[in-house]
């Protein structure tokens, strides 16, 4: 193979690669899946013009609250973590130690006449680090019950996209929601929600713009200083 075509060829390579790179939806760690239908496998069957449909009612005193699966539920973001983390360190070392030989002019070696030696040895070390982090993030999210486990309470996830001029927005969320929880609204807030999980991401152009191009992370990673 020609010089040249090999570097065209592996201009090319490079230039998928960098494509490759660029998700039009980024990846999620919430619990899967993020829908569900009511039974699991098929739709609900259709009305057939009666008051009564025995596949959608419920008691008649039974209130709306989620607690099967299918059912739909509002959260209530209302997280707010601050954290603040300091670290001081301090230690001192010293060392000395001096000799001497007095009686030298005894040795057949003139050179070692008033031979003394002394050795000392100081090091100190200073060490400081602090770190703090203030987060907020508010709003709502409707999710779906996925599963519902032995003890009643509910697994939900979900996802909101919006898309907003040049990029999408993805809010996800899902966690384990007890139904005592739930208000009469059908909602609950995020901060009562166990193993919750959720992400604010993005697409497009102004996303691309904060991440670091695949070039400039391989040499990051591979450059020992």
């Amino acid at each position: 193979m020609k010089p040249l075509s090999a570097f065209w060829l592996a201009a090319a390579l490079a230039l998928l690669s960098g494509c490759a790179a660029i998700e039009t939806v980024p990846p999620t760690a919430v619990h899967q899946p993020m829908s569900v239908r009511p039974d699991g496998q098929a739709p609900a069957p259709a009305a057939n013009g009666a008051i009564y449909q025995a596949a959608l009612a419920r008691p008649l005193f039974e209130d709306r609250r989620a607690r099967h699966v299918g059912d739909i539920i509002t959260i209530n973001l209302v997280e707010r973590n601050t954290a603040t983390k300091s670290a001081n360190t301090s230690a001192t070392r010293s060392s000395e130690m001096t000799g001497g030989i007095t009686a030298s002019s005894r040795l057949p070696l003139g050179g070692l006449n008033g031979l003394n030696v002394e050795a000392g040895v100081d090091s100190g070390f200073n060490g400081a680090g602090s770190a703090r982090a203030n987060n907020a993030f508010n709003g709502t999210i409707t999710v779906t019950v996925i599963d519902v486990y032995a003890n009643g309470n509910l697994l939900v996830s979900g996802e909101k996209m919006l898309a907003i001029n040049q990029g999408n927005e993805f809010i996800r969320f899902s966690g384990v929601v007890d139904p005592n929880t739930v208000t009469s609204t059908n909602t609950v807030q995020s901060i009562q929600v166990a193993d919750a999980r959720i992400e604010y991401r993005g697409t497009g152009v102004i996303d691309q713009s904060n991440t670091m191009g695949w070039l400039q992370r391989f040499f990051l990673a591979i450059l020992p200083f």
